[in-house]
């Protein structure tokens, strides 16, 4: 794993005497200011000459010669009205990243007086900016360019101190994205089902967690027959891991979460185009979120909230033994399934899980899932979406609002459609796993409320247009994005 962790110091001195980096991150209104301050002849002087006005994102290198500061860098945070938790955790991620690539150890930084966040944005912001998924690239440095490989920077000093609790909790959001990110990166030749499970269990005993698996006999046993459909077509068998975290006081809460652990997904039978097979090793991230979220919640040591964490792991290949279109199958609550399309894989996984969750009766599911292409087409690459009932309104403003803190952004879409329950008719069956081409996203959000205990609050975060990242971008690197894993830590620490 490529990741570095960065401490954080508190620097007491002048900064114009600071040795190393100096990190100057600005509004736009605070450029154009004129007030007395640390390196204000040289904003002014490029604030002048509109070489930098503080748009946001903007970040601009001035090497200084005969000064103990080799480096001023100034970022951009855009209008002060419009500075907030996420802007500044996505601007200075994106700083912190080409500072530490530019050959700096340490960097000072300053914050406009505009800027009000806690130490666990700055934590964040940094740890999550270090991490790069290289580990199968060569180390020649003739193939690799060594400036974008190596991220010197190791501490960053800030003028005033940090508050203990917030930088560890900081700490923990990012370590839990980042074991997330580096699990769903690696390719299925690597990580298959049953590889899946061995993980969950290495972690569930450096943990302290609970942790059952069952292979495909016990599924079987168990009729869990949509994850075994899915996996029948595969040389590796599917297997469902349960995780549980317990705290030490007795709980006030029990939460679920439900993960879609699809470790390749070629369609199977109705094999998908081989431009859109490219990535699906990453059609796991929903069971890896959940594994990053369980460690997440062992490091945090709730008090009084017990954590549940479900992986639904099947590879979906198509061969003679691969589930078919037009089968019908039963899934754990003994509702049928009729097979329309065998790359509508995902809900099937997450149906048996969905059920086994509800038979814990917790106060809440919350399940993820790289599920439909729908929704991406719909959001685009940057949110993802999140289906509830109007039952389950106060389930999804917290979820709503644990995002914003976080700086993952979710819409909420609508997981009730009269007309929509209607496509989910079979005549042979209780249902078909797959509708027409509208309103797809809320089809599958349908599909799933079917495996889900009506007493029980649940919510759906379908993430595949957020799961991988083309390029670098604020707190993320190219590759998986761990999205939505700090997002339910956050939930569960404001519960």
């Amino acid at each position: 794993m490529s990741f570095k962790e960065i401490e954080f110091k508190v620097y007491d001195g002048k900064p114009e005497d600071f040795s190393g980096a100096v990190l100057i991150a600005l509004s736009e209104e605070s450029v154009k200011a004129d007030k007395a301050a640390a390196f204000r002849d040289i904003i002014s002087g490029l604030a002048e000459r509109k070489d930098f006005t503080g748009k946001k994102g903007a970040l601009t290198r001035v090497p200084l010669f005969n000064n103990k500061v080799k480096n001023i860098y100034l970022l951009g945070l855009g209008k002060s009205e419009e500075v907030n938790a996420a802007v500044v955790r996505d601007k200075l991620a994106q700083a912190f990243r080409t500072i530490g690539r530019q050959h700096n150890n340490s960097c000072l930084l300053m914050l406009d007086e505009c800027v009000e966040v806690k130490g666990d944005v700055l934590i964040e912001a940094a740890e999550l900016a270090s991490y790069k998924f290289d580990k199968y690239k060569s180390q020649d440095e003739e193939n690799n360019n060594k400036d974008e490989k190596n991220f010197a920077l190791n501490e960053i000093f800030v003028l005033n101190k940090l508050c203990d609790k917030c930088s560890a909790k900081g700490k923990i959001f990012a370590e839990s994205q980042i074991f997330t990110r580096e699990l769903a990166n690696e390719p299925g030749c690597v990580i298959n089902p049953p590889v899946l499970a061995e993980i969950a269990a290495e972690q569930a005993k450096k943990f302290n967690l609970e942790c059952e698996i069952w292979d495909e006999n016990k599924l079987k046993a168990e009729g869990c027959g949509a994850i075994l459909a899915v996996g029948s077509g595969s040389a590796t068998p599917p297997r469902m891991i349960h995780l549980i975290y317990k705290p030490k006081n007795k709980a006030r809460k029990k939460i679920a979460f439900v993960g879609k652990g699809i470790t390749f997904d070629s369609g199977g039978l109705d094999i998908k185009p081989s431009n859109f097979m490219t990535t699906m090793k990453g059609d796991k991230t929903g069971a890896c979120d959940v594994l990053g979220i369980l460690t997440g919640a062992a490091k945090l040591e709730l008090e009084d909230i017990e954590v549940h964490g479900f992986m639904a792991a099947a590879e979906n290949m198509p061969s003679g033994s691969a589930f078919r279109p037009d089968d019908i199958i039963k899934a754990r609550n003994g509702k049928t399934i009729e097979i329309d399309n065998t790359d509508a894989e995902g809900r099937l996984v997450l149906a048996d899980a969905l059920c086994l969750a509800s038979e814990l009766k917790p106060d809440a599911i919350i399940d993820m899932a790289t599920l439909t292409g729908a929704c991406m087409v719909a959001l685009g690459r940057w949110r993802a979406g999140l289906f509830a009932k109007a039952k389950d309104d106060a389930l999804a403003e917290a979820i709503l609002s644990a995002g914003k803190r976080r700086g993952e952004d979710f819409w909420r879409l609508p997981a009730e459609d009269e007309h929509i329950e209607e496509e989910l008719k079979s005549p042979f069956a209780d249902m078909i796993n797959s509708g027409p081409r509208y309103g797809g996203a809320t089809f599958a959000a349908i599909f799933l409320s079917q495996f889900v205990d009506k007493n029980i609050s649940w919510a759906h975060l379908d993430i595949a247009g957020v799961d991988f990242m083309d390029k670098e971008t604020g707190v993320y690197a190219k590759g998986a994005s761990g999205f939505a894993v700090r997002t339910c830590l956050d939930y569960l620490v404001n519960l």
